[in-house]
């Protein structure tokens, strides 16, 4: 599996003396679906925010397909990595729904029938049609970041980082972030994940870096991760509910790594044949 994304022994301090960032070292492979959790202040959105040029290091290096992201003005890594931020607020500007998904679009120098056909494609997919002549700050939360979703989806970069994308959302709002995510990693993309909602990641993520006070603690399987009680505690951040529920069985034949409702059935159901034998 190819690399697309890569630190070397990045650091970052922030004005004041802040370190928010020590000795990051990790690769991003091409079509992975990441997730990138912790506590508020961990340094998962300063981590995120090197990748598109955002933020700079203050030492070490990020590398895009293997070129320095130094060497790239912010707007250069635009079509490289796509970024939604938690606050929607921050990227929508345009009149109407459609404008704000034509403007990356149109940005991009396609020719006029290709950017009806993604329009249309990502008005459907997201299920945007009836609004597409809206103002799109006249929406709640999650129907606005529903939209800067689209307008991102739209251009299709090569890497994809979402910020806390399940805030403020709904079920359904929920299931179609996680099917896009499903949809473009089937289809080459990196989607990288920054997010506190566990149910979400086990899901929808196939690999989950924790961190806690600016470092990287733990790189593994959702599985792994939530089974790893040390690592949990370490960044205060608490497993799906069925993780607890096999944690506290598992004195009673329960496998600690039960990662949804129907393994725990099974595993109940097992258990209690086996105790009737």
């Amino acid at each position: 599996m190819s690399i697309v994304a890569q630190t070397i022994d990045l650091n970052h301090v922030y004005p004041g003396g802040v370190n928010a960032l020590k000795n990051i070292n990790l690769t991003l492979e091409k079509g992975v679906r990441v997730a990138i959790v912790g506590q508020n202040g961990s340094g998962k959105t300063t981590l995120s925010k090197h990748f598109n040029g955002l933020l700079r290091p203050t030492s070490g290096k990020i590398l895009i397909n293997g070129t320095d992201v130094a060497t790239k003005k912010t707007g250069e890594l635009a079509s490289l990595v796509g970024y939604v931020f938690q606050n929607p607020n921050y990227q929508l500007f345009s009149n109407t729904v459609k404008d704000e998904i034509e403007f990356g679009l149109k940005n991009m120098n396609l020719k006029a029938e290709e950017i009806r056909e993604r329009l249309i494609e990502t008005v459907d997919f997201f299920d945007l049609r009836k609004i597409a002549k809206k103002q799109p700050l006249t929406f709640s939360s999650g129907v606005r970041k529903l939209v800067a979703l689209a307008s991102v989806y739209a251009m299709r970069p090569p890497i994809l980082f979402l910020d806390e994308p399940t805030t403020g959302q709904d079920h359904p709002g929920k299931e179609k972030i996680g099917q896009m995510i499903l949809k473009m990693s089937q289809e080459g993309h990196t989607i990288v994940v920054i997010t506190h909602d566990m149910n979400f990641v086990m899901r929808f993520a196939e690999r989950v870096i924790v961190m806690a006070e600016g470092e990287i603690v733990k790189d593994a399987s959702p599985r792994e991760i939530f089974c790893d009680s040390v690592t949990m505690e370490k960044a205060h951040l608490n497993p799906p509910q069925v993780f607890s529920l096999a944690r506290r069985l598992n004195s009673f034949g329960i496998p600690l790594d039960t990662s949804n409702p129907n393994e725990m059935a099974e595993a109940i159901a097992q258990r209690r044949a086996t105790s009737l034998e």
